[in-house]
């Protein structure tokens, strides 16, 4: 069972940065898309920003141009750089990744970021 963990979630103010980290328990340079998902109280989860297994990349509009996504192989983690912070990005932000393989999902536990005004 393929474990992914986050951390680097929390308090910080508007227009602030943070970092956040996803450790999977597998290499995952076997996962076909890896990326970060969040979900706002009362409101859909939604995907925030992917990347693929030859680094092509996604982000969705509300964050595109102050979040970043990158991952190291060699760590087995993924990362998501989130600057220029906003109050709406207040979520549980979840790692996510896919393997086309065996078509299976995994998810993390997920990390609380606040942004306060």
């Amino acid at each position: 069972q393929v474990q992914l963990v986050e951390s680097g979630g929390g308090l910080v103010q508007n227009g602030g940065s943070l970092r956040l980290s996803c450790a999977a328990s597998k290499n995952i340079a076997s996962f076909t898309v890896t990326g970060w998902h969040r979900q706002a109280p009362g409101y859909k989860r939604e995907v925030v920003a992917t990347i693929t297994g030859n680094d092509i990349t996604y982000y969705a509009d509300s964050v595109k141009a102050r979040f970043t996504i990158s991952r190291d192989n060699a760590e087995n983690t993924v990362y998501l750089q989130m600057d220029s912070l906003k109050p709406e990005d207040t979520a549980v932000y979840y790692c996510y990744a896919f393997s086309i393989l065996d078509s299976v999902e995994y998810w993390g536990e997920g990390t609380l970021v606040t942004v306060s005004s």
